[in-house]
């Protein structure tokens, strides 16, 4: 009997993780409460990550149905557009967090999201000890599977998930590829990003649901290729390009 296809596999490995992933239910309910309580208080939601795990730092930003009231951490040098291979030593440099959120006003209103699938490297850790310290809560996503398999890169010896208030596990493979390929080395089908966005966008949805509960109008943002969106963003745009610069 042939083996099934590998994008079935890969489908159906999504499948099974996004389960399990969504078996998390007390704390993506409690995530959503904490969102819920900066969004209310008029706090911000930071975001980051380095490497690819950048992208779950601007999935929430600026996006039609996201808050308006988000504060992603897009720092060129660890993302992947100038130099790839140069992010993932500059991501394991202590103090170089430190110096990244000197240039941010991070407090108790706040909530701090981390992205790292290994959560091993300085920088993650220190941002999160550091708007700990500020007094903000932090919420990270991460492999668990994997980051418990590894050791720090941290002088602590700790780990993202054990820095971290609330933690939430992406069920991932170690080293985040979960497919094999008769006749590869090594597996194929990253599984951390959708996993991750697809966490990140449930805890926002009931956050929503929580804020509407409470009587707080969410203050969210509509597709500017709608016919509505483009007017209503312009008008959020407006109000808070002055304290979000990559709007």
């Amino acid at each position: 009997m042939s083996q099934e296809k590998a994008f079935l596999r890969y489908q159906h490995t999504i499948e099974k993780k996004l389960q399990q992933a969504f078996s998390q239910t007390e704390t993506i309910d409690k995530a959503a409460g904490w969102v819920a309580d900066s969004i209310q208080n008029l706090g911000w939601i930071f975001t980051s990550g380095t490497g690819h795990s950048h992208l779950l730092a601007e999935e929430i930003f600026y996006r039609a149905g996201g808050f308006t009231r988000v504060k992603p951490i897009l720092d060129p040098p660890l993302m992947l557009h100038i130099s790839a291979s140069e992010s993932s030593h500059i991501e394991r440099q202590e103090g170089y967090a430190t110096h990244l959120l000197s240039n941010y006003q991070i407090g108790e209103k706040d909530l701090f999201f981390l992205f790292s699938n290994s959560g091993r490297n300085a920088v993650p850790i220190e941002l999160a000890m550091e708007a700990k310290n500020r007094g903000a809560r932090v919420i990270c996503i991460t492999n668990l599977t994997h980051s418990q398999s590894v050791d720090s890169r941290h002088s602590s010896n700790l780990r993202l998930f054990e820095v971290a208030d609330l933690v939430l596990d992406n069920f991932g493979e170690i080293g985040d590829a979960s497919i094999d390929i008769q006749g590869l080395k090594g597996k194929v089908g990253a599984t951390s990003t959708v996993i991750g966005a697809a966490l990140l966008h449930a805890i926002l949805c009931q956050a929503v649901e929580i804020l509407i509960d409470r009587g707080v109008d969410p203050e969210v943002f509509i597709s500017a290729n709608t016919e509505e969106g483009e007017a209503a963003n312009e008008r959020l745009i407006e109000k808070y390009k002055g304290e979000v610069p990559p709007l």
